[in-house]
């Protein structure tokens, strides 16, 4: 049975705080081989794969600012639950999608993973990561970078997110066009 942790309010992290948790080595692997196969389900395009890491309640946030505790009544770049995710990636994945139509891809790289949480009980895990991201399209690149808070819920068939917080550098800079897909 997959338990997802109560929701509880995240700002971003504050490094003079940070703590790594005791847990077995072998935790901190496979948090960090979850993080890579989802950086490669993202640069795959394999975007059912990818909503399918969430946990049914889980949800995909990125925050208009970094202070902010929550994204629930509160302006954010994007708050999706798991069915709001199906229903972008059913956008992406029109035929008619015509900002979908010049080839476009991206590039993840994952690090710094540190768990800032761990209950040996349910397996549950909080894990603060860095990440880069390049997105070619339309013959041009664009960077972002930043970091990623994750809650992990441990069940039978490993781990579910049932939060993905997202906090961008770069996340209060013009673009020419939006962001289609996750970061």
């Amino acid at each position: 049975m997959l338990t997802v942790p109560a929701p509880a309010p995240l700002a971003a992290p504050n490094p003079a705080s940070l703590r790594a948790a005791t847990a077995p080595l072998e935790v901190q692997r496979d948090v960090e081989q979850f993080l890579y196969r989802q950086a490669e389900l993202l640069d795959g395009k394999a975007w059912q794969d990818y909503i399918d890491l969430f946990a049914p309640e889980g949800v995909y946030w990125m925050p208009a600012h970094p202070h902010q505790t929550t994204g629930d009544g509160e302006p954010s770049i994007f708050f999706e639950d798991r069915n709001l995710m199906t229903i972008r990636m059913k956008r992406i994945l029109h035929p008619r999608a015509w900002s979908q139509k010049t080839q476009w891809g991206t590039s993840h790289v994952v690090g710094n993973v540190v768990l800032e949480s761990f209950d040996a009980r349910s397996g549950s895990v909080v894990c603060r990561s860095r990440f880069h991201m390049l997105e070619f399209r339309r013959d041009q690149s664009r960077h972002f970078a930043g970091s990623y808070i994750h809650r992990l819920a441990k069940g039978a068939d490993g781990y579910r997110i049932a939060l993905q917080r997202v906090d961008m550098v770069n996340g209060e800079g013009l673009y020419e066009y939006v962001l289609q897909a996750w970061v």
